[in-house]
């Protein structure tokens, strides 16, 4: 096959992709402003707008929906869209990198290091930037642990064992979280533990945001930088080495910018699962397996599916539903479905 013929046969694919990445990002925009208006003080699109091209303008004036779309919810809608995107795009990494379709940072034990890291800062009565900074050596050291196990394991089934190892290791370390809680002071520290395990992003602030912000844009930046690249190591290592790819480096690149994401995520909501595992493959049905293409896409569907469920979570009752219990409800079903439908394509 010819170069223009290639060319000829990629073009209507990256139109393709363009155009679902633009709705996709103006269906986010308008699903912020539906999360901006809604909870207790309900405001509607257009009353959100006016706040927010009133602050623009510099013509805010001080008012009640002032003060709840810019100091409530307006923090809390970032967080949630930068959660979301941080971990949908650490699940697309850790696929792509791992060539395997059902890892996850739950299944290789990423999120589980992050917590236990993320709760010996919260039982020591560390400050946000020492929690962060915990959670994400835990998620460092986790995955660096399963990688090195299960290579020393299996060479004839690597990615079954990755797996294996990986809920092996989260088992673990979920031992290790118990054991702090049992230890912990059951007035203080036992419900700050409890509640943030289960997943909320009802503390989220301005200086949450601050701190977020900077680790997931650094994230990102490297797994964007280096898309390209990554769509190499899914060739056998002598062909990458041929093509001037040190594979060792870029997996270790790729691993330490989606662990950052996924445990400055962490410390900040807490686990909440299924988002890494079903999003990637929801993104890999529309636009394929190419990672420059998938990564982009993966992330502005995380970004929504959780301000979705975040959304849901603080409208859906009386009192708050923690997050990671919505996403496990809608995340089972629409891992199933995804899964029948791979098979009978």
């Amino acid at each position: 096959m010819s170069a223009t013929t290639v060319a000829r046969v990629r073009a209507p694919a990256s139109r393709r992709t363009g155009w679902v990445f633009v709705g996709a990002c103006c269906a986010l925009i308008a699903l912020a402003l539906i999360a901006l208006g809604s909870g207790r003080y309900p405001l509607s699109i257009a009353e959100v707008a006016a706040v927010l091209w009133d602050r623009v303008t510099g013509h805010a004036a001080a008012s009640t929906s002032d003060a709840i779309v810019w100091q409530i919810r307006l923090p809390r809608v970032c967080v949630a869209l930068l959660v979301g995107a941080a971990l949908a795009a650490a699940g697309t990494a850790y696929q792509h990198l791992f060539r395997n379709p059902l890892v996850a940072p739950d299944t290789l034990g990423v999120s589980s290091g992050a917590a236990l890291g993320a709760v010996l800062g919260i039982f020591l009565g560390a400050g946000f930037l020492a929690i962060e900074a915990a959670a994400f050596l835990g998620g460092l050291l986790a995955v660096g642990a399963v990688m090195l196990i299960a290579a020393r394991l299996s060479a004839h089934e690597p990615l079954v064992t990755l797996i294996l190892t990986g809920i092996v290791i989260a088992s673990l370390l979920g031992a290790a979280i118990s054991m702090f809680k049992y230890l912990a002071d059951p007035y203080n520290q036992l419900p700050a533990i409890t509640f943030w395990l289960m997943g909320s992003l009802a503390a989220s602030s301005a200086q949450e945001l601050g701190v977020l912000a900077p680790a997931v844009g650094v994230a990102l930046a490297v797994l964007f930088a280096l898309a390209w690249r990554i769509n190499l190591l899914a060739l056998p290592e002598d062909e990458a080495r041929a093509l001037g790819i040190d594979s060792g480096r870029l997996r270790l690149a790729v691993i330490a910018a989606a662990t950052l994401a996924t445990s400055a995520s962490v410390a900040v909501s807490g686990i909440i699962g299924w988002v890494g595992l079903v999003v990637p493959h929801m993104a890999r049905l529309i636009v394929g397996p190419e990672f420059s293409r998938l990564l982009p896409l993966a992330a502005v569907f995380g970004a929504a599916f959780m301000l979705a469920i975040d959304t849901l979570a603080r409208t859906l009752a009386s009192i708050e539903i923690p997050p990671g219990i919505l996403t496990a409800v809608v995340g089972t079903p629409v891992f199933i479905a995804l899964l029948a439908r791979s098979r009978r394509s």
